[in-house]
């Protein structure tokens, strides 16, 4: 069933996804080669404290089985799409891409984002790969009307990441946010204009598209949780939660 919420709830949805951006801000400002993605989530995990609130991923228990989910921050690097598990033993190192995918709860609320940066120097393809991944969230974004459908969004994603000769990964989608950090509905990057659910006022909704260079193709590592390409091309990944709104979408996770 999707929730429908009202300007009140929005507020305290956008206080739990300011802090996200906050995070992800933050995170943006500390990465650096030699450091490991351990520090990483230990640095989320610090503003996460600060600000009074709880990290959504960590003890998140699946539908599928993986067991819960043990780090607050999923940071995944180069051919890993999303879930990459931070660790103490891997380090980032120049050249690197790296997706930061962070969820908080605050005071019954949920706010989720995800961003992708480049450590260092990175060649021309992988530049284009994370500007046309992030293009595609506001593609996405901007097609998020009172009127339009879920497919309205997937479409937009999916027609400007193609156009530009990359592929959406079709296994893992948006989601709607609230009170729970997955909500319905499925919100997918890819999709025909004028399918799916109908986008009402008061919908809240994380868009996200991940993309990649190669097929789009993916498998699950060993540890349960981390996807990769299966032809080990790099990928990007990139997120906001909104909310629809009369006067157009509005965007949560900013600061």
């Amino acid at each position: 069933m999707i929730i429908i919420k009202s300007r009140d709830e929005i507020e305290k949805i956008r206080e739990s996804s300011r802090i996200v951006a906050e995070v992800l801000q933050t995170l943006r400002e500390f990465i650096r080669p030699g450091i490991t993605t351990w520090a990483l989530n230990k640095k989320a995990e610090e503003v996460i404290k600060k600000r009074k609130a709880r990290a959504a991923f960590k003890g998140y228990k699946p539908s599928f089985g993986s067991g819960a989910y043990p780090a607050a921050l999923c940071v995944s690097i180069n051919e890993e799409v999303i879930h990459g598990i931070p660790s103490t033993r891997r380090v980032i190192k120049e050249g690197d891409i790296v997706s930061m995918d962070v969820g908080v709860c605050y005071k019954g609320y949920y706010g989720d984002g995800a961003t992708t940066v480049a450590v260092g120097e990175v060649e021309d393809r992988v530049k284009e790969l994370l500007k046309v991944a992030e293009e595609a969230l506001y593609r996405g974004i901007e097609a998020a009307r009172v009127g339009n459908r879920v497919g309205d969004i997937s479409f937009a994603v999916q027609s400007y990441v193609e156009s530009h000769g990359f592929s959406v990964i079709r296994e893992f989608v948006g989601h709607g946010v609230g009170k729970r950090i997955h909500e319905e509905p499925p919100v997918p990057n890819f999709g025909e204009p004028g399918r799916g659910p109908l986008l009402k006022e008061g919908m809240t909704i994380a868009i996200e598209p991940m993309v990649a260079v190669g097929s789009g193709e993916v498998r699950i590592k060993e540890d349960g949780w981390t996807a990769v390409t299966v032809d080990g091309s790099w990928a990007a990944h990139f997120e906001h939660t909104i909310a629809v709104l009369e006067e157009g979408p509005r965007i949560l996770t900013e600061l």
